[in-house]
């Protein structure tokens, strides 16, 4: 096996320049070419490929040792550059080479489970397992990069207007914060635990306490929770908290922070300020609270057109209080037949609603599921209301309005990505005024949507106690292309305020001090009113990339059932570890999610 020495690298792959003059490149074997008396090898780095050429003016010993490299070996190299007699355009450096005066085979691999190449059809799993193999796939690094500017964009970004980053313990008590924590048992404390920080939610509000101002950090966070595609149980936010702030600093504040994002990262011109929506809006036009505004299809009332109909469905949800909505999915005539929208149906009872009423227009006259109980201009009336035309069709949901809202929503978003209409774009959008309460049908209570730090609007807080459905939070949620990005809140700095919260949440005074105790003392000695928000720098970089998965902008990521496949994570630990810990296994027969 060969050594450096004598050779220090002076190029990366793809900023290899200048006709005449020597370099030294290093990286893995990509492609070999050998056509006897000439080789070629593609030589990747993480920049991108070079080639390097051998022929009958190469030493015989540097010539042998390139006829022997093979895929993925490591090496080094050195000659001059000169023009490519045979250019490609499909890399940055085709139209030159590298002929090679000394070679360096550094480390010889085997052959790999599976080629490196980009368009791979390599089944995850098996990715996954070496995932050091896969993350030499160049659209997986430029992926790992995109993250990394998108980081140093933020400390950029948020040091130039006077953050200070700080970093908050990852051990702390364990405190509710809406998902499970992961819990780290005690050696000292037997019996005691700690928990890995949801968010750094508590310390940021200490740290506007302690008067430091504005915080920053690049805050890893741990949820013990059932995972999807834009879900990790260990995820990175950009968590910020500002002093003497309300709720358009902010949002003013992270605006200018997607601006220069997206300019310095990406060369995109994004305009702010962002548009707006209440939740109230957001779930009346789009069934959801994190909308994907690229494409129309809103939601639709019509309860007042069909409130005199004795169509059993629609008469008992007007009667229950409920509402009767559609949405018109256009031209979708000829994709959704009968039989597709019976899919649809039993999607929506999936989903919750009772049934799906609709409208497919196909023929001169539209072709109604309650046909029976209107009369065909009844029918074209309601197409006229709807701006529906022939080739659509209607979709209607009868049911309370906390059913119909988010059932259209879900229709909207499946029937506009079965038709691919939906146009690619960059759609921001803040969500505000979010309810502070919501209903709990299983404890027949009043619960917080929010964290239980959250600041009421100023005109709602005499609703607490008598009726909570009025109470509006002062929190926010920025939102790109139907994905939550951020949630934020202004927090109560307001000693008495936050305990007659915990007290509209139904805590106990022995509650609040175990859980919250040394924050409620901390409110004691006074508190600047502040705020902020926790943006998803996984998410950001998923979507920037152009990814569907996490996974993708994640170097070591976890499965579905939150293990890492490639170290085997989670293991098991010896029994003096146990022992230590004062902690016992119990077994159990239960199989293991797959």
């Amino acid at each position: 096996m060969d050594t450096m020495q004598g050779l220090k690298r002076t190029n990366y792959c793809a900023d290899t320049e200048g006709i005449g003059k020597t370099v030294v490149v290093g990286g893995y074997v990509q492609k070999i070419r050998d056509m006897g008396n000439l080789i070629f090898i593609d030589l990747r780095d993480r920049t991108g490929i070079v080639q390097l050429a051998f022929d009958d003016n190469t030493d015989r010993a540097v010539f042998e040792k390139a006829k022997s490299c093979r895929s993925e070996f490591a090496v080094m190299a050195k000659g001059a550059v000169r023009e490519r007699e045979s250019k490609n355009k499909d890399i940055k450096t085709g139209s030159i080479e590298i002929f090679v005066d000394d070679l360096r085979i550094l480390a010889k691999a085997q052959t790999p489970p599976f080629e490196i190449v980009n368009d791979t059809k390599v089944n995850e799993e098996l990715r996954l397992k070496y995932r050091y193999l896969d993350l030499r796939r160049s659209v997986l690094q430029q992926n790992i990069i995109t993250r990394s500017k998108i980081a140093k964009a933020a400390r950029d970004y948020f040091y130039d207007n006077g953050f200070i980053e700080i970093e908050t313990p990852m051990m702390i008590k364990s405190t509710p914060e809406g998902a499970r924590d992961y819990v780290v048992p005690s050696r000292i404390h037997h019996g005691k635990f700690y928990a890995l920080p949801q968010s750094p939610q508590i310390y940021k509000q200490l740290l506007m306490i302690a008067g430091f101002d504005r915080y920053i950090q690049l805050a890893r966070c741990f949820r013990d929770e059932d995972l999807r595609a834009d879900r990790q149980p260990e995820f990175t936010q950009i968590d910020l908290e500002m002093s003497f702030v309300d709720v358009d600093d902010i949002l003013k504040m992270c605006e200018g922070f997607i601006k220069y994002l997206y300019k310095t990262v990406l060369d995109i011109d994004i305009p702010t300020p962002l548009p707006r929506l209440t939740y109230n809006d957001a779930m009346e036009r789009y069934g959801s609270d994190k909308p994907d505004t690229r494409f129309g299809m809103e939601i639709q009332n019509i309860t007042d057109a069909v409130k005199n109909s004795e169509f059993v469905v629609f008469k008992s949800a007007i009667e229950n209080g409920g509402s009767v909505r559609a949405i018109v999915v256009p031209d979708a005539a000829a994709t959704y037949t009968r039989k597709e929208i019976d899919k649809l149906v039993e999607y929506s009872k999936g989903i919750g609603a009772k049934g799906l009423a609709y409208v497919r227009w196909t023929d001169d006259e539209p072709n109604a599921s309650f046909k029976k109980f209107f009369a065909p201009e009844e029918i074209r009336t309601l197409m006229d209301r709807l701006n529906a035309k022939r080739g659509d069709v209607v979709l209607i949901v009868a049911d309370k309005d906390r059913i119909t809202l988010p059932v259209l929503g879900a229709l909207r978003l499946r029937t506009a990505k079965r038709l691919n209409i939906i146009p690619d774009g960059w759609n921001f959008l803040w969500i505000t005024d979010f309810p502070f309460f919501e209903y709990d049908d299983e404890s027949d209570t009043w619960v917080a949507m929010h964290h239980p730090f959250t600041m009421p609007k100023d005109e709602c807080i005499q609703y607490l106690d008598s009726d909570p459905s009025k109470v509006i939070a002062k929190a926010y949620d920025l939102v790109l292309n139907g994905v939550e990005l951020s949630s934020g809140s202004i927090r109560i700095n307001d000693y008495e305020l936050q305990q007659k919260m915990f007290e509209s949440l139904g805590l106990t005074d022995e509650e609040i001090e175990a859980k919250f105790g040394f924050l409620v003392e901390a409110y004691k000695y006074g508190a600047a009113p502040h705020g902020g928000m926790g943006i998803g720098l996984d998410r950001l970089a998923m979507l920037m990339t152009g990814c569907d998965s996490l996974r993708d902008v994640t170097a070591f990521p976890k499965v579905q059932n939150a293990s890492e496949l490639m170290s085997q994570a989670p293991g098991t630990v010896d029994a003096q570890q146990l022992e230590e810990l004062a902690i016992a296994i119990v077994e159990d027969n239960k199989e293991e999610d797959v």
